[in-house]
């Protein structure tokens, strides 16, 4: 019981934090840019449209962050955030060391490996996962596939990329 609850905790927080970061971007919520300012802050990391890469990782993380909170989807939720912290850390993050107060990679570390946590323990009882018996998303090779996608996801999307050069 007390491991479902933590999870439950866990995963509200991951999740409700994630889809609070993605309302900033896509509405403009909690003092985000909305969606004019994350397409130009997309295409000041050389991502071209740089509309399209801004709704992208808003809805991303609004997506990703309600299927952690909900406990839906197994590794889906969980392998998105991922997905979006590869980008995140590699263009904006990495070059500013590794502590969050320098801007640097910190959070997220631990936003991945809170979301790698959750994808291989799974959502525990508390769960529309559980409540719908969706037990095969809880396979250990379809979950390694799952996240392996996604770190490929992540990577082709950086592939994509054109870094500003002057």
């Amino acid at each position: 019981m007390l491991r479902d609850v933590g999870l439950l905790l866990a995963r509200g927080a991951v999740g409700l934090s994630m889809s609070a970061h993605g309302a900033q971007k896509a509405f403009g919520w909690f003092g985000g840019p909305g969606p004019k300012g994350a397409a130009q802050f997309m295409g000041s990391l050389g991502f071209t449209p740089p509309e399209r890469y801004g709704a992208l990782a808003s809805y991303n993380e609004i997506v990703s962050g309600v299927l952690c909170t909900l406990g839906l989807g197994g590794p889906l939720g969980p392998a998105i955030i991922i997905s979006q912290m590869i980008v995140a850390m590699s263009t904006v993050h990495a070059p500013k060391g590794y502590f969050a107060q320098d801007g640097g990679v910190e959070i997220g570390v631990v936003y991945s490996a809170a979301a790698m946590a959750l994808a291989m323990a799974g959502f525990g009882r508390y769960s529309l996962d559980r409540q719908f018996q969706m037990s095969p998303l809880e396979d250990d090779r379809l979950i390694t596939a799952i996240l392996l996608g996604a770190a490929g996801a992540g990577i082709a999307a950086l592939r994509e990329r054109k870094p500003n050069t002057g």
